[in-house]
Order: structure tokens, then C-alpha cells, then sequence
């Protein structure tokens, strides 16, 4: 219950008038956009707004624009790299269902395909144990990936993502709630306390250089 996500639901929660009654429940990353009925409210999980997944679920208004970033092990030609084109060559690794995927093609242009993973560990995995030479995540997963999951990896950069990265929360299709939380996060803006969040969690952005 702790981080920028948390920290972003129970200011909605707040302005929704719930007070601090959030309760959580764990969703599997695809299946929070897939079409049918919810087990939950709302859904705030990095879940990056696209038309086609809008065609399937809701989403709020963006709280929040994350530019994609490249992982590599320490020491390698890939951590040393200073620009986009310096990966065309490497073998990339990300998640499937992510829009990593859609950045890697577009902006590195990769010489082979990107390898795709199941899920966050299947990825991480493959950097370590050298499957691949580095991995994209959006930015602040790459964070959290180099300080507790991967030590021995460094950010090589980030990159702005095609058309941006724009999260949303996610709510069944037409919902009811989706109009009260636009406002709520809406009135967070002018506040700024969204902006207050944003950069309590998010601030150590500047640490990673821009790759072109």
C-alpha cells in the first residue's frame, strides 16, 4: 500500500469521499483490460492507455506520461551504449502484454526480433542469467528493477515512447464511477497535489540520461 500508484488511489479515494477505504486485490496484468465483468472498482497497475484496450475496458483521464527505459547488466557493451542505435544490434528482451514491445520496434529498430517473456520474472530472469543483453521497462519499473531486483544492472537511458506512455486507471466498460474519477483526478491536478505525488515517487527520473 505504499508508492506513487498507492499513493495516487487513495488521493482518488479522498476526493471520491471514501476517506482511506481502499481495499486491494491482486489482478492479473492482462486480465485488468480484458473485456467482461471486474472483480474491482478501479484497476491502477502502470496499465498504459491504447485504443485497442480501450475498446475493451474504460480508462480515466492520464495521470501520469512514463518514457520507456533500457536495463543491461553492468559491464557489458549494451551498458555502455549512449544511443538508440547503439542496441540495434543487441538482443532485447520485454514483457508480453507491455507496450515495451511497440517501443522497441519503433524507436531502437532492432536488427532481430525482441524476445518476449510471460511475465515481469520470466524477463528479469533472462537478464541475469544472460539470454538477453538488455531489457526494456518503462521507466519506473527500471527503478525499482535496478534498486531491489537487479543490483548488478544499471538504466543505460530512457526513451519517449511512440505517441507517448500515458497510464490511466482502468474501469469495466462504461462504468458509472469512470466520470466521478476523471473529476477526482481532475481536481488533484488543479491542486497540485497530484503533481505533489508525482514528484515525491517519481523525482529520481532526472538519473536517467536521455537516449536519441
Amino acid at each position: 500500500g505504499k508508492g506513487f500508484e498507492s499513493a495516487v488511489a487513495y488521493a482518488v479515494a479522498r476526493e471520491l469521499g471514501l476517506g482511506d477505504k481502499v481495499e486491494w486485490t491482486v489482478v492479473p496484468f492482462n486480465s485488468s483490460y480484458a473485456p467482461g465483468p471486474k472483480d474491482f472498482d478501479f484497476d491502477i497497475n502502470q496499465i498504459s492507455i491504447t485504443p485497442k484496450r480501450a475498446e475493451r475496458v474504460d480508462f480515466s483521464d492520464p495521470y501520469y506520461t512514463a518514457p520507456q527505459a533500457v536495463i543491461a547488466l553492468k559491464g557489458t557493451d549494451a551498458a555502455d551504449a549512449t544511443s538508440l542505435a547503439d542496441l540495434a544490434d543487441a538482443k532485447l528482451g520485454v514483457q508480453i502484454g507491455t507496450t515495451s514491445l511497440d517501443a522497441v520496434t519503433e524507436s531502437i529498430e532492432p536488427s532481430g526480433q525482441p524476445q518476449v517473456f510471460n511475465d515481469s520474472n520470466d524477463t528479469v530472469r533472462a537478464l541475469k542469467t544472460k539470454r538477453v543483453d538488455a531489457i526494456v521497462v518503462d521507466l519506473p519499473t527500471a527503478f525499482y528493477l535496478t534498486a531491489a531486483e537487479v543490483p548488478e544492472a544499471k538504466i543505460v537511458g530512457q526513451f519517449d515512447a511512440p505517441g507517448g506512455d500515458d497510464w490511466g486507471v482502468v474501469l469495466e466498460k462504461d462504468s458509472a464511477l469512470t466520470a466521478c474519477v476523471n473529476q477526482a483526478l481532475g481536481e488533484l491536478e488543479e491542486s497540485g497535489e497530484l503533481q505533489q505525488i508525482t514528484d515525491q515517487w517519481m523525482g529520481g527520473q532526472a538519473g536517467a540520461p536521455e537516449l536519441q
